[in-house]
C-alpha cells in the first residue's frame, strides 16, 4: 500500500498535471487532473516488421488492421486485459503521454494512476509500471478496474453499504462486491468485447463461408448485435471474401441469428456474476437486492445484456451513461482527492 509520504502537500508553486490512464485492451484513455478525459484512442500500433518502426498509433493504426502489406503489421499490444507486447505497449503509451505532456507546461514528470483487472498477476502488474515509467512517469500506483469505475460512478465505496460493479471491457470481465473501500467478493473472467467479436467471425465463417476482418464483426456487434429478445429484429449488409469461390461477396444477417452465435461469451459473463453473488455475504446480498447491479465497461452498451442479467438474477441493472469513460473518469476523480482514496491504491 502507498506511504502517507506520497501525500504530502507540495511545496513548489508550480502546478503538476497528475494523469489517470485506463489502459484496456481495446481503447486507451487517458485523463489529465483538472481538464477531464483528453485521450480515447484504440490500443492498435502498426510497425514495419524488419525495422520494427512505428507508421501509426491509435485511429490511425485501427484503420489499417485486415489491410496492411506484407512488410506492415498491426498489431494490438494488449490481449485479455493485460500486457502482452511490453515494447510495443511502451512506445504506445509513451505517444499518448507525449501528445498530452507536450501542449501543456510540465515542469515535473506526471504522477500515473492505471487501473489493471482484478484478476491481474504480479508479473503483469510489473509490465504495467514498467512500460508507465519508461513512457516518462515519475511514479505509478494502480487501481483495480472496478472500484474505479465505482467510484467514477459516484458510488459512496468508503461507506458500510455494499455495491456489485460488473466491468466489461475488451478483454475482460470484472465484477465486484465493493464494501468499505475494499472488494469484498470478486469473479474476473478473460471474456469481453474482443470474444464476441471473434464469435461474430467464426459464425460467418461456418454459417455462411464468408470470411471477415476484425473491424465488421465489432461492426457486427454495435449495429445489430444483442444478448437478449428485445421484439425489434434487426438486419444488415455484411461484405466480406467467399471461402469457397475466392470471391467478394454480400449477404444480408439478422440480429436474432447474431444473438444465437454470440451466446456462449454472453453466458461466460452471466455465470461470472452469479458466481460473484453466491460469495457475496448475506448481509451485502440485501444492500445489493436494494441498490440493483451496476454495469459498466464498452461491452455493457450490447443491446438487451442489462435485460438478460436481470431476467436471469432478479435484480434490477443500471447502466452508467457513459459506461466506455467511466474507469478512468474514476480514476481521474481518484487524481483529485488522492488522500480519500489513498487506501484503495497500490504501488
Amino acid at each position: 500500500m502507498l506511504s502517507s509520504s506520497w501525500f504530502k502537500p507540495r511545496r513548489s508553486l508550480v502546478p503538476v498535471h497528475d494523469i489517470a490512464v485506463d489502459l484496456g485492451t481495446a481503447n486507451t484513455l487517458v485523463y489529465v487532473r483538472g481538464e477531464g478525459v483528453v485521450v480515447n484512442e484504440p490500443c492498435v500500433v502498426a510497425v514495419e516488421k524488419t525495422s520494427r518502426k512505428i507508421l501509426g498509433i491509435g485511429l490511425d493504426a485501427k484503420r489499417m488492421l485486415g489491410r496492411t502489406p506484407e512488410d506492415i503489421e498491426a498489431i494490438r499490444p494488449l490481449k485479455d486485459g493485460v500486457i502482452a507486447d511490453v515494447d510495443i505497449t511502451e512506445m504506445m503509451l509513451r505517444h499518448f503521454l507525449k501528445r498530452v505532456t507536450s501542449r501543456r507546461m510540465f515542469r515535473m514528470k506526471p504522477r500515473v494512476v492505471v487501473g489493471v483487472p482484478s484478476g491481474i498477476t504480479e508479473l503483469e502488474r510489473r509490465a504495467v509500471r514498467s512500460s508507465a515509467l519508461m513512457a516518462g512517469a515519475k511514479s505509478v500506483y494502480m487501481v483495480v478496474e472496478p472500484v474505479a469505475a465505482a467510484v467514477g460512478m459516484g458510488l459512496p465505496i468508503e461507506s458500510p453499504t455494499g455495491n456489485m460493479v460488473i466491468d466489461i471491457g475488451g478483454g475482460t470481465t470484472e465484477i465486484a462486491v465493493i464494501c468499505l473501500s475494499g472488494v469484498v467478493a470478486n469473479s474476473s473472467i478473460r471474456v469481453g468485447g474482443d470474444k464476441i467479436d471473434h464469435a461474430i467471425e467464426d459464425s460467418m465463417r461456418r454459417h455462411y463461408k464468408l470470411l471477415i476482418g476484425e473491424s465488421t464483426a465489432e461492426m457486427i456487434k454495435i449495429q445489430i448485435g444483442s444478448a437478449f429478445d428485445t421484439g425489434e429484429e434487426q438486419e444488415m449488409d455484411v461484405k466480406g471474401r467467399d471461402l469457397v469461390s475466392g470471391m467478394p461477396k454480400m449477404i444480408r444477417i439478422g440480429s436474432s441469428e447474431v444473438r444465437e452465435w454470440i451466446q456462449e461469451p454472453i453466458r461466460s459473463i452471466v455465470d461470472a456474476v452469479r458466481r460473484a453473488l453466491e460469495s457475496t455475504p448475506p448481509e451485502l446480498s440485501a444492500d445489493i437486492v436494494d441498490r440493483g447491479l451496476l454495469m459498466t465497461g464498452g461491452g455493457a452498451m450490447i443491446q438487451g445484456l442489462d435485460q438478460l442479467i436481470t431476467f436471469e438474477t432478479n435484480l434490477t441493472v443500471h447502466v452508467d451513461e457513459d459506461p466506455l469513460t467511466c474507469v478512468v473518469r474514476g480514476a481521474g476523480r481518484i487524481l483529485e482527492d488522492l488522500h480519500t482514496f489513498r487506501k484503495i491504491l497500490t504501488a
